[in-house]
């Protein structure tokens, strides 16, 4: 077996990508970067997945969260509350993953895009569960640093509600500890009410 020369290098990549939404790391030394959110959020995923509303198959929704940011390598990071940006978004990731998942071998390329379409569709439980805790991880990571992301970009309660709001259906015990979380957040003043 021959390991693919380019593999190791767009690995690492992922650790070049500062995410915006995400905020910082929790002792505020430096943002996060995409593979941490990977890793985070496939950990945030198996604590949560007792909170899920219909089965889900856990080891599909990690699959997912670790290859559905693959495409930043070329597209960059959106910030979440970019609308702006949101407005190219479709056009450069479906552009990213046709290049990076077309470098891997036939099936497997077939497969790690199958994941990454899955997840931006949104359609599945497992989908859902997955784009839920894409959602919630960066919100704890921001409200952990008393909203310092939302602060620096004046963010609004009304769109942390928005984005968040696929938490409802698909984790609504998990839902209902954000939604608690944004009023509070609002109250100190992390968030515009």
């Amino acid at each position: 077996m021959t390991i693919p020369s380019y593999w190791p290098r767009a690995s690492y990549t992922l650790r070049a990508i500062i995410r915006h939404s995400s905020g910082w790391m929790l002792d505020e030394s430096r943002r996060e970067d995409d593979a941490q959110h990977a890793w985070h959020a496939c950990i945030t995923a198996m604590v949560l997945e007792e909170y899920a509303a219909r089965p889900v198959d856990i080891g599909h929704v990690i699959q997912m969260l670790l290859v559905h940011d693959l495409v930043e390598i070329d597209a960059g990071d959106t910030y979440a509350y970019d609308e702006k940006g949101y407005e190219t978004k479709p056009q450069r990731e479906q552009a990213a993953a046709k290049r990076i998942y077309g470098i891997l071998p036939g099936e497997q390329g077939q497969k790690l895009c199958a994941l990454w379409e899955e997840f931006e569709a949104g359609e599945t439980d497992d989908a859902k569960f997955a784009n839920a805790v894409d959602r919630v991880q960066p919100f704890w990571g921001n409200f952990s640093v008393c909203g310092r992301v939302w602060k620096e970009n004046g963010i609004e309660a009304a769109q942390v509600i928005r984005r968040n709001e696929v938490t409802k259906e698909i984790m609504p015990k998990v839902w209902d500890t954000v939604y608690e979380q944004i009023q509070q957040a609002v109250e100190n003043g992390w968030l515009k009410g």
